[in-house]
C-alpha cells in the first residue's frame, strides 16, 4: 500500500485505515480531519506541496511497489517536447507552463456533453447521506462544471412521492435534486438520472422525460464496484419499513412478520435493510441480454432522450465485453466501468472485500476490449473509469491507462468529503442553519479554527466562488459547495502539473506510454511497460549513435 495513516510531509492523517484511494475505509460525515482529501477542501492547491517551507526538506517514500494496483503505476516525465498546446501558443518555454494545460473534456455520440475537468460523481442515490448533503454536492458540481449522478431508488424511497396506476406522478425529492443542479448549471457538466429495476417499474424515465426532457441524461444500471446485488438502505422505523415493502421493495427482516414486529417492539431488532432486485434474471443467453438491452435503449429514445449512458460493475470479462459491445452498438453516450474497490453508502462489508474484479485489472481489460472493437472499425463508446479514485495522480493514471477511450474519472466518496466538511463548518459558525445543512459540529475544532473563524479565512477558494456567482448570490451557496470548488482547484492544479511534466497540454494527448509499471506483475496484467524497459531501445540507440 502506498498510504500510511499519517503523512508528515503534508501534515495529514487518516482517522481510520487508509484504502488504496488514500481515503479511510470508513469515511465519516462528522470527521474532524485531517486526511488529504479533507484538508484539500480547505486549503486547496497549497496541499500539493510539503508543509513548513523554508525550514524543511522532504523525500518520497513510495519507491517500493508490491502487487498490482493503481499505486504500482508510475507517471512518465520527459525532458523535451510539447504536445497539444492551444492554438496561438508556441513551444516556447513561456507558453509551455502548467497553467496552460487544458483539462476540459467532452463525451457523447451525437450530442457532446462538456466538462471543465475530467471528473464526474458516482451515483448518489437513496442513501440518506446523499440526500442530506445534496445541495453541497449539486451546487458545487454545477459551479465547477462536471457531471453529477442521481442514483437509483430516489423516487421509490421518497414518502412524499405519489403514484397512480403503478407510475410516479409526483417526485419531490427527485425534483429537488435535479432543480438544485440546474439552477447553477451552465454549458459544462450534466445531471444524470440512474434507473434500476424498481425505477423502471415505477416509471421514473417517463416522469423525467415529461418534466425535464433533454436537460437530463438517463442512465441504465447493471451494477457497481461495491457489490453484486441491488442497492440497499437501512431504516430504523417500522412504519417506514412497511411503506418500502408496500412500494415493492425487498425488506429484511420482513416488517410484516408478527415475530419481527414483536422483536422490534422489544428492541432486539432495531433496523431494516431495503434491497433492490437483480436485473436480467429472465435472460439465459448473451443474445437475449443484447436483444433486451437494445429494446430498452430504443424505448428510452422513444421517450425523447437524446443522451443515454450505462453503468456497469466489477463483473467478469464476459459482462465487461457485453457492456462495451452493447453500449457501442446502441451508440450510447457514456459507459462507466466501476471496479472492485469502489465505495458505497450501504453494502454488505464482506461482499465488498471479496467480490468482483479489482479496478486496475478491469480497466486494463476494458482498454484491450475497446481496442478490439476499434480495430473492427467501430466507434467505441466513451468511457468513464470508477473504483477507488481520489487524488490527482490517480486521475492521470486512469485516463492514461484507458486512453484514448477514457474521457472521465468517476469519483464517489472523495467528492462527497467537501460536502460533509463544509456543512459541519457552516453549522458551527451559524447554529441557526445547522439542522438545514445537517452540520455535525457545535463549534469549530482546532483543526479548523487554526485556519480562521470565517468562511473567507477558512476556504482558500472563497473569493473564486464569489467571483463566479457574485457577492449577493454567495448567501445562497452552501459552504460544502465552496469546499467542493476548493478541493477541485487542488485536483485540477495537481493534474495540470503532472500533465505538463509529461509534456501533454491537452487531455486527449495522454496515452498509455505516459505510464510505467512499477513491477513485472503489473506490467503483465495491464500491458503497461515495466519502468526500465520503457524506451530502453531508444536509449541504447542514443548510446551507440
Amino acid at each position: 500500500m502506498r498510504f500510511s495513516k499519517s503523512n508528515d510531509v503534508l501534515g495529514t492523517t487518516n482517522r481510520g485505515n487508509p484504502a488504496e484511494s488514500s481515503l479511510c475505509t470508513l469515511c465519516r460525515a462528522d470527521c474532524m480531519g485531517q486526511c488529504e482529501t479533507w484538508k484539500s477542501s480547505l486549503v486547496g492547491r497549497k496541499l500539493l506541496y510539503p508543509r513548513d517551507f523554508g525550514v524543511v526538506t522532504a523525500g518520497a517514500n513510495n519507491t517500493t511497489h508490491v502487487g498490482v494496483s493503481y499505486n504500482a503505476l508510475r507517471i512518465q516525465g520527459y525532458a523535451y517536447g510539447s504536445h497539444g498546446l492551444a492554438q496561438g501558443l508556441s513551444s516556447d518555454a513561456d507558453d509551455c507552463i502548467f497553467p496552460n494545460v487544458d483539462l476540459t473534456t467532452e463525451f457523447g455520440y451525437e450530442v457532446r456533453t462538456k466538462s471543465r475537468i475530467p471528473l464526474m460523481t458516482g451515483a448518489l442515490g437513496s442513501t440518506f447521506i446523499a440526500a442530506k448533503y445534496w445541495d453541497s454536492f449539486a451546487i458545487g458540481g454545477a459551479l465547477v462544471g462536471f457531471p453529477i449522478v442521481v442514483g437509483e431508488n430516489v423516487v421509490g424511497v421518497d414518502k412524499a412521492s405519489e403514484m397512480k396506476d403503478g407510475r410516479i406522478t409526483k417526485a419531490p425529492e427527485l425534483d429537488r435534486r435535479i432543480d438544485t443542479y440546474l439552477r447553477y448549471h451552465d454549458e459544462y457538466g450534466a445531471i444524470i438520472v440512474q434507473l434500476n429495476v424498481e425505477d423502471t417499474r415505477n416509471g421514473v424515465a417517463e416522469y423525467v422525460a415529461e418534466k425535464y426532457g433533454n436537460s437530463c441524461i438517463v442512465e441504465l444500471k447493471w451494477g457497481q464496484g461495491a457489490k453484486d446485488i441491488g442497492g440497499e438502505i437501512q431504516v430504523s422505523s417500522l412504519d417506514y419499513a412497511l411503506f418500502l415493502k408496500e412500494r415493492g421493495y425487498i425488506v429484511d427482516p420482513d416488517p410484516a412478520s408478527a415475530e419481527v414486529k414483536q422483536a422490534f417492539e422489544k428492541g432486539s431488532v432495531k433496523s431494516f435493510a431495503r434491497h433492490s432486485r437483480l436485473g436480467g434474471t429472465n435472460m439465459s443467453t448473451v443474445d437475449l441480454v443484447h436483444e433486451d438491452f437494445m429494446k430498452s435503449v430504443d424505448y428510452l429514445r422513444s421517450l425523447g432522450f437524446k443522451r443515454i449512458s450505462l453503468k456497469t460493475g466489477a463483473y467478469g470479462m464476459e459482462e465487461l465485453a457485453m457492456a462495451l459491445r452493447f453500449a457501442t452498438d446502441a451508440k450510447l453516450d457514456l459507459l462507466t466501468i466501476d471496479g472492485s474497490g469502489g465505495g458505497t453508502g450501504m453494502s454488505p462489508w464482506n461482499m465488498m472485500q471479496s467480490w468482483g474484479v479489482p479496478s486496475i485489472h478491469l480497466h486494463s481489460k476494458a482498454h484491450e476490449y475497446a481496442s478490439i472493437l476499434a480495430a473492427q472499425g467501430k466507434r467505441v463508446v466513451d468511457l468513464s473509469f470508477a473504483g477507488g479514485f481520489a487524488l490527482e495522480d490517480s486521475i492521470f493514471k486512469g485516463i492514461a491507462l484507458g486512453a484514448p477511450y477514457t474521457k472521465l474519472i468517476c469519483m464517489g466518496r472523495a467528492i462527497m468529503i467537501p460536502g460533509f466538511l463544509g456543512a459541519n463548518i457552516e453549522g458551527a459558525l451559524h447554529p441557526e442553519r445547522r439542522a438545514k445543512v445537517n452540520g455535525s459540529w457545535d463549534k469549530l475544532p482546532a483543526s479548523i479554527s487554526s485556519m480562521g473563524v470565517s468562511p473567507e479565512q477558512i476556504f482558500a477558494s472563497y473569493f473564486d466562488v464569489e467571483k463566479k456567482v457574485g457577492k449577493e448570490e454567495m448567501k445562497n451557496i452552501p459552504f460544502g459547495a465552496i469546499a467542493m470548488w476548493t478541493m477541485m482547484d487542488k485536483l485540477a492544479c495537481g493534474l495540470q502539473q503532472l500533465m505538463a511534466g509529461a509534456r501533454k497540454f491537452r487531455l486527449d494527448k495522454l496515452s498509455r506510454y505516459d505510464l510505467y509499471a512499477g513491477n513485472r506483475e503489473t506490467a503483465k496484467e495491464t500491458g503497461i511497460t515495466y519502468l526500465t524497459d520503457a524506451r530502453d531501445e531508444s536509449a541504447k540507440r542514443i548510446l551507440s549513435a
